[in-house]
């Protein structure tokens, strides 16, 4: 499929993959949405789009909050009148051993990572049904299929979020919605500034700067995922550093 023309929503799209992803579909002749909680990084992401010739609104967006997901989809309908994409991207990434965790930390793993996705989801399904087509583009991580220590909390939200995404794909089969999950690797954005621990922050930020994957790895995915004939499902991508073992 064309790229053009398509209506695209992201959610966290303030920085990192998110606002690549916006950057690199709005080239392309894409109308993005976009949500953050961050409203002057939005801000400057649309002004940035608009000076490069391309079309793009916001709506501050707490994916933790159904209304605020309602109402990123609820703008867009009411200016495009339609949802051709929707990118569940935003996440957060505290990483520790379940001892050391606190319970908000808990709890903001679920709330972020599953529930800003069902939400996001749950708002985006019923334009799709009206109009009769659709894709949801969705977040999850090569922790969706590696556990290792001090990680496994955050893979458990990775593995739901897969869970979800293959049963939605089933669950969708005859409505002409198409579902992709992109599970990347070690990827160089600023994820990693939700580890709690200082020192652990900052053994990930170098080890990302050297050894990261560019936000740009990523939108192309995205893209490639939109490119394709109508009849065929990019149902996965997992793409990590080819020195990358697990």
């Amino acid at each position: 499929m064309q790229i053009k023309d398509q209506v695209v929503v992201i959610t966290g799209a303030s920085t990192g993959i998110g606002r690549q992803t916006a950057l690199s579909l709005s080239k392309k002749g894409a109308k993005v949405v976009v949500g953050a909680r961050r409203e002057a990084k939005l801000q400057s992401l649309v002004a940035e789009i608009k000076t490069n010739g391309g079309e793009a609104i916001y709506a501050v967006t707490d994916v933790t909050n159904f209304t605020q997901v309602q109402n990123l989809i609820d703008l867009d309908v009411s200016t495009y009148g339609r949802v051709d994409v929707l990118f569940n991207n935003a996440g957060v990434m505290p990483v520790g051993k379940l001892n050391d965790l606190s319970v908000a930390q808990l709890e903001q793993l679920v709330d972020v990572n599953v529930k800003g996705v069902l939400y996001g989801t749950k708002a985006a399904l019923p334009v799709m049904h009206q109009q009769g087509s659709g894709h949801i583009i969705t977040m999850g991580s090569n922790a969706s299929h590696v556990v290792v220590p001090e990680f496994a909390m955050y893979a458990s939200t990775k593995f739901a979020v897969r869970a979800i995404m293959d049963g939605v794909r089933q669950e969708e089969i005859g409505q002409n919605i198409r579902v992709t999950l992109i599970a990347p690797g070690t990827v160089n954005t600023n994820l990693y500034e939700s580890i709690g621990d200082p020192v652990k922050q900052q053994q990930s930020k170098e080890f990302v700067a050297v050894h990261g994957m560019q936000p740009e790895i990523i939108a192309n995915a995205v893209v490639y995922a939109l490119e394709q004939p109508e009849n065929i499902g990019v149902n996965e991508i997992l793409i990590r550093d080819v020195e990358q073992a697990d």
